[in-house]
């Protein structure tokens, strides 16, 4: 039985709105482009951010907004950034979240690890009404995931070891790829049903929700 069971927040416990999100923001613009390819560089080039110099969470979502539009030729306006860092806060969690999590903390130390600002996530976390130990975000560390010294810095700040926690997210690049690097013990929320990777990734646990974790751990 683990002592901590780390969580990624959006996306696993977090009901990820961003493309809705998007799409709502860029109203009529969203016909000037398609709209596919206009979401996967968004996503990319949020990604391609969290590798970049630290900024704020706020400011990253706000810089790579604008970056993906000035790519696909579309209109950046300041208050497109500030609808959509407006929105973040406001987003619920899952159906299985709580259920789940208030079971979970019954035998664990629950814990977040995201890439988050503390004031945004404050009302994530709220909306969740979870009693999580500790949320530990990339304002904390001055580093996203997937890069390594955010997840040291989970340890350092839960004063533990990589064996004392597992490790649950539905993100694949974000969370299941760096953690098998540093060997934390791993469980996949594939809640999208994505297509993963053992053979270089492995060994983990797939999920498609957060429902099977308390069989998996015998509780």
């Amino acid at each position: 039985m683990p002592k901590y069971i780390t969580f990624d927040c959006y996306g696993t416990l977090i009901d990820f709105q961003i493309n809705k999100t998007t799409v709502e923001i860029l109203g009529e613009r969203a016909d000037l482009v398609d709209l596919h390819r206009f979401l996967v560089v968004f996503r990319d080039v949020r990604y391609y951010e969290c590798h970049a110099p630290y900024q704020r969470y706020s400011d990253l979502l706000r810089t790579s907004f604008k970056k993906a539009m000035d790519q696909c030729g579309l209109r950046y306006k300041n208050s497109d950034g500030d609808r959509l860092v407006a929105a973040v806060p406001t987003w619920g969690p899952f159906p299985d979240t709580k259920p789940v999590l208030d079971h979970l903390g019954q035998y664990c130390k629950l814990v977040i690890i995201s890439n988050a600002e503390d004031d945004m996530i404050a009302h994530n976390v709220d909306n969740m009404n979870v009693a999580f130990y500790d949320v530990i975000t990339a304002e904390q560390a001055r580093a996203y995931k997937p890069t390594p010294p955010i997840f040291y810095y989970a340890l350092r700040r839960l004063g533990c070891n990589k064996e004392d926690l597992l490790h649950v997210a539905q993100g694949f690049n974000y969370d299941m790829m760096p953690a098998h690097g540093l060997g934390w013990e791993r469980v996949w929320i594939n809640r999208n049903k994505r297509p993963g990777n053992q053979e270089d990734y492995g060994p983990y646990t797939e999920l498609h929700d957060l429902t099977g974790l308390p069989v998996l751990l015998g509780i």
